[in-house]
């Protein structure tokens, strides 16, 4: 039986972070259903609960010392960990754990990670110092391969794949009908999806998004529905920019699973996302999407699709949003089109991550 320990913003309830877990532990596990996955998570008891993984506690040094030391592999990712914009604290403590286990004798490999940004001389000399350290590195993204490159980092064997997410399976849509009736949030009236975050308790993006919600709740007849990606901070900013609203917006209230999210966005026509995991659930589930931008991940991601943001939380235009929403409305066969063949991409290349691991894994047993 092989062991894998996997390191990331787990635990946190971050529905985009506890989704690239679900996603990684499901491709792992149908690659090989023995294999032993133990989390370093926030929260030990929901990790187990939630993922059905040994977890451990991310503060639990001896703990930590002790399983990676038992490990074949140590995965850091997937996500943004490799940055100090949103953290300054946090890119050094993913690190320490990388060096924790190197110093153990377990290999390492960054799985499908977005890096960057990271600012200041001395945290780019030490993940410079670190990443070169590295055996093998998977990135979701082609900006990520340029902050490596502008880093110096060229030693590991560097792939640029997908977002784990990317490799999840659609769900059905039955389960969130259901949650959408229990909030009177379904009937026959079309469904908008709008994801919201704090950001700098900046104000324009909330009155642009309130205004387009009202035109779109107008103009299309539509119901539209704020959707908690991380769990209950979403809550609060949806309600807020929902109260700047005319239209009768339904906030959902509750924390949801990884399946029911993506069930929930399966029934919407059309999804507005400033979170990037609600963008790529809308991916997943085959829904139009449209991007606020609030970090490199989102324009990134978007490309990947064939897409680009409407703007960012700072300059986002209320005319170039319903502009964008329109388009979309009238064309959603030709995106679902689309999307279907640029998605069958990324998940191949999702499922790309596991299948190194397994190499890697192989590699050092022989």
């Amino acid at each position: 039986m092989s062991n894998v320990v996997i390191s990331g913003y787990y635990g946190s309830r971050n529905a985009g972070d506890e989704a690239m877990l679900a996603a990684m532990v499901e491709v792992l596990t149908d690659m090989d259903p023995n294999l032993n996955i133990t989390v370093i998570s926030a929260d030990p008891a929901d990790t187990k609960v939630r993922h059905k993984v040994h977890a451990i506690g991310w503060l639990d040094i001896g703990n930590i010392i002790t399983t990676l030391y038992k490990a074949d592999l140590l995965i850091s990712g997937g996500g943004s960990l490799l940055q100090n914009v949103t953290s300054r604290r946090s890119l050094y403590y993913y690190l320490m754990i990388i060096v924790l286990a190197e110093l153990l004798g377990t290999s390492v490999m960054l799985y499908a990670q977005g890096i960057g940004p990271i600012q200041g001389s001395f945290a780019r000399w030490i993940m410079r110092l670190v990443g070169n350290g590295i055996k093998l590195i998977t990135v979701r993204d082609k900006g990520s391969l340029g902050e490596l490159a502008q880093m110096k980092i060229r030693r590991p064997v560097i792939e640029c794949t997908s977002d784990p997410v990317h490799a999840i399976h659609p769900v059905d849509k039955n389960m969130g009908r259901a949650i959408l009736t229990k909030n009177n949030a379904y009937g026959a009236k079309p469904l908008v999806g709008i994801s919201v975050r704090e950001w700098q308790d900046w104000t324009h993006y909330k009155a642009v998004i309130a205004r387009a919600a009202d035109q779109i709740a107008q103009e299309f007849d539509a119901r539209i529905i704020f959707l908690p990606m991380q769990y209950p901070e979403d809550v609060h900013t949806a309600e807020m920019v929902a109260s700047m609203t005319s239209c009768n917006a339904v906030v959902l209230q509750e924390e949801y699973s990884t399946k029911e999210l993506l069930s929930i966005v399966g029934n919407m026509d059309l999804l507005i996302g400033v979170r990037l995991h609600a963008l790529i659930f809308a991916a997943v589930m085959g829904v139009p999407m449209i991007g606020v931008s609030y970090d490199p991940k989102i324009d990134r991601f978007l490309e990947s699709v064939g897409e680009s943001p409407v703007g960012d939380l700072e300059n986002v235009k209320y005319d170039e949003l319903i502009a964008k929403v329109r388009a979309k409305w009238n064309d959603k066969a030709g995106f679902c089109k689309k999307n279907e063949k640029l998605f069958s991409e990324l998940r191949r290349l999702a499922l790309r991550n596991a299948e190194l691991a397994f190499e890697m894994m192989d590699r050092k047993k022989k």
